[in-house]
């Protein structure tokens, strides 16, 4: 998004006396010039700042946070790490969600909170000149990061959330790193917005499968392809991976080159599944029936089940004679009211396919030791289960 800078007038302290004074000019660069567009970037699609209010380091928390409920944008200007200080004081004071009556209460308030928090501290925001360089004091390089995610600049002047950059320099460690996976021989390098498998219940489930060698599969839903890895280095003879982000999609087939099996993986942009059919498809679909808020939370939030629903109601047209299905499907949703027990047993049915065998594994992550979490009556019970599924005789 395009839009042009306008200053605020900064705001007025009040002096030992009482009197009104105006705070010194900021040293350093300050952002775009009056009059100078500049894009925006933003993943929750917040609309472009009408006008940005340029603060330093002398902005204290309590203060940022009555001008960004007023609907400001605060453009930082002073030294990084205080900036990083400043969102982690703003965050800090923000309420967090009473005792809940309910699981699903607690669940549906953690969420409101958290979509508050987001708004808020988005607020404070910071500028990139042309090369994408961060004109903060003791500011680290971010160029290598930012073209990862958005490719060369298309203006002079990019304007983007603090919090939002920092995500961004995090993924690009891990994506430098790489990530280990139980199962999966060589690292895997997750990019930035593509759901990173920190859990490892999948790897757990999906590896013992004997079927697998010499199938053709489809992985419906792949983020950064790591189910398709672990079937191919399974002995899968090849495997087609869809998503409908493009990320994910470069994510993957990247991932897929560093690994040596580029050569038997294909990585297509689409809606749900690939033109064809497979001896397997494969998904491991959003688990909770929610509106997602962001890109991101299309990885874990499918509101009213419509990407489940879809893949059973399509994954017979799309199997071989013969073939069959593998579901990942955590029982989260209904642990906090979400999803009906019987649920799925019903779309099943539905949809002419019967459950050929089943394997399951208690959670292990850490929200389902963390006693202090308000759904750990429900983490703590969690169970993730992979569904073999055929068509029905």
């Amino acid at each position: 998004m395009l839009s042009t800078f306008h200053s605020e007038e900064p705001m007025k302290k009040k002096g030992p006396q009482g009197k009104e004074e105006r705070p010194p000019p900021t040293a350093g660069p300050s952002g775009p010039p009056l009059g100078e567009p500049f894009r925006w970037r933003s993943e929750s699609d917040e609309p472009t700042p009408a006008r940005l209010s340029p603060v330093d380091d002398r902005l204290s928390a309590d203060a940022a946070l009555k001008r960004v409920r007023r609907g400001e944008y605060l453009l930082y200007t002073g030294d990084f790490h205080n900036a990083k200080q400043l969102l982690g004081a703003m965050g800090r004071r923000l309420s967090r969600p009473a005792g809940a009556g309910s699981l699903l209460e607690a669940f549906r308030a953690e969420r409101r909170a958290r979509q508050l928090e987001h708004e808020t501290l988005s607020r404070i925001v910071v500028a990139l000149d042309r090369d994408y360089r961060l004109g903060l004091a003791r500011a680290p390089d971010v160029a290598q990061a930012c073209r990862q995610v958005w490719g060369e600049p298309e203006l002079a002047t990019t304007v983007v959330p603090l919090k939002q950059l920092l995500g961004m320099l995090g993924a690009a460690e891990w994506r430098r790193k790489g990530l280990a996976v139980p199962g999966l021989k060589g690292l895997l390098h997750p990019h930035y917005g593509v759901y990173l498998p920190t859990r490892t219940d999948y790897a757990e489930l999906l590896l013992p499968l004997p079927q697998v060698k010499g199938k053709r599969v489809f992985d419906v839903g792949t983020g950064t392809g790591v189910l398709s890895f672990l079937l191919l280095q399974s002995g899968a003879v090849s495997v087609v991976a869809t998503d409908c982000d493009a990320r994910a999609v470069a994510c993957a087939r990247e991932n897929a080159q560093r690994l040596g099996l580029a050569n038997r993986f294909q990585g297509v942009e689409t809606d749900l599944f690939p033109e064809g059919r497979a001896d397997l498809v494969v998904s491991n679909p959003p688990w909770i029936p929610e509106p997602p808020k962001n890109r991101v939370d299309r990885a874990v939030f499918d509101e009213d089940n419509l990407f489940l629903r879809r893949f059973l109601e399509g994954l017979t047209a799309h199997l071989e004679p013969g073939g069959e299905g593998l579901l990942l499907l955590s029982n989260l949703a209904v642990l906090l009211g979400l999803r009906p027990a019987g649920w799925l047993d019903e779309q099943l049915a539905r949809c002419g396919l019967t459950v050929k065998w089943t394997r399951s594994t208690q959670a292990r992550h850490s929200k389902a030791r963390d006693r202090s979490d308000p759904l750990h009556a429900a983490r703590s019970r969690e169970v993730t289960t992979l569904y073999c599924l055929a068509p029905a005789p």
